[in-house]
């Protein structure tokens, strides 16, 4: 990611940062560049369609200029050309960049940019409740209405500098990895909720499409998704990375919502995104076609709690195994939800602490159960303190459901890291 963008996000948290932790305030930046995002995008599309396709487009007051000559004259032929095309319309007084002249010219009010993301949630399903963690009346903002519009206008002014379009990949992707890194600290657990490293997601990515490169459409699903970042990187081994079907849950309802901001940004259309806001350790989900996948990626929350309850042992994805994961360690039972839903003919990435190599009871049960099946393919240890909020040595599990053998192989990666301040990075 470019140093200005790094440098700009930067100044852009730093209005935040005291006023709340990192947690909290990922919300609103993350938020607000998506609805930035969206408006800079809809500029575009507008300027593309009256002067032709082009890789340069001129400045943002002359884009403005020219979708208000457009609208003045006729806004229905605008909006009919427009909303097919991207799937919402802004309003020209709801644009982001509309909001950034009022806050220069100290116009703008927090009621003003509420309408917007009211509005822009009532444009479809897929933009439902995008915006329902951005608190606008949070006393964190300010004591009152005055003092929470006056940061919130700083916030504005320093992500409008950013030019979005300049950084190609993983656009809010990147402002989450930085964001994070610099402070991690500060979030502590919650750091590492929603977010896989990036040298982690693209070995699981690699390792889980090796063999279905061509495949088309492609189908991949993540239990407990995150920013579903995890997911989006399957794009860079498929040779049509454009028919790749996402499937993914999330219990944070937060998180969820991240989540479908990360894929709309990256090109996602409603037809090719099924995500849904649940737990993965309670009923069963998806039950409808498609419900199994050529690729399976999971990083869960190491050995949660769950239920454990006896309706589990006659649910589909237990009950051939005979033994649940305990209450206290339900890194089994996300392993095996996962592989049920699996292809027989793909494979699953999981990333989980090494205690599922080695405990015994309902665990080693289910682990030799695995191994006499031969769907444990590899295992790959990971390097200690990797991952945001924990510093404990994990493992990423590779299993395949058509195997004839029941070998394992041991990758040992756990000196492959180069060592940072508070983080150790793994090496490609």
């Amino acid at each position: 990611m470019a140093t200005g963008l790094n440098q700009q996000l930067w100044a852009s948290a730093d209005i935040l940062r005291g006023k709340m932790d990192a947690s909290e305030y990922k919300n609103y930046l993350l938020g607000l560049i998506f609805y930035k995002y969206l408006s800079d995008a809809q500029l575009r599309e507008v300027y593309e369609q009256e002067n032709g396709k082009t890789d340069t487009f001129p400045e943002r007051s002359t884009q403005y200029a020219g979708f208000m000559e457009w609208y003045e004259e006729d806004k229905d032929d605008l909006i009919e050309n427009i909303q097919p095309k991207q799937g919402y319309f802004i309003q020209p007084d709801q644009l982001f960049y509309h909001y950034r002249i009022k806050a220069d010219n100290y116009e703008f009010n927090l009621t003003d940019l509420q309408a917007g993301f009211n509005e822009l949630e009532r444009q479809g399903e897929e933009f439902s409740g995008l915006f329902a963690d951005i608190d606008l009346n949070s006393t964190k903002l300010g004591s009152n209405a005055q003092q929470r519009n006056v940061t919130i206008t700083e916030v504005l002014r320093a992500l409008d500098e950013i030019d979005l379009f300049e950084h190609n990949g993983d656009v809010i992707g990147d402002a989450y990895e930085y964001l994070i890194g610099m402070f991690a600290a500060g979030a502590g657990k919650k750091a590492g909720e929603f977010y896989t490293p990036q040298a982690v997601s693209r070995i699981m990515s690699e390792i889980t499409s090796i063999g279905q490169e061509s495949r088309a459409p492609f189908h991949i699903y993540d239990p407990a998704m995150g920013s579903g970042s995890l997911m989006l990187n399957i794009r860079r081994y498929l040779i049509n990375p454009n028919q790749v079907h996402y499937h993914g849950q999330e219990l944070n309802t937060t998180t969820f919502n991240l989540a479908r901001m990360n894929l709309i940004l990256h090109g996602v259309d409603k037809e090719r995104m099924n995500l849904n806001n649940g737990d993965t350790l309670d009923a069963d989900w998806p039950s409808e076609e498609p419900y199994q996948f050529d690729s399976v990626v999971m990083n869960p929350p190491y050995s949660a709690k769950w239920s454990a309850a006896d309706k589990f042992l006659s649910d589909p994805r237990f009950e051939r195994f005979g033994k649940l994961a305990p209450k206290s360690k339900a890194d089994f039972a996300f392993l095996l939800h996962g592989f049920y839903h699996l292809k027989e003919s793909g494979t699953m990435g999981i990333v989980l602490p090494h205690g599922v190599l080695f405990r015994g009871a309902a665990e080693g049960t289910i682990r030799q159960a695995l191994l006499e099946m031969g769907a444990i393919d590899a295992v790959i240890g990971l390097p200690a303190n990797i991952f945001f909020g924990t510093s404990i040595p994990t493992t990423v599990i590779i299993l395949k459901k058509n195997r004839s053998r029941r070998d394992v192989l041991f990758i040992d990666a756990s000196q492959d890291f180069e060592k940072q301040k508070n983080q150790n990075v793994l090496l490609d």
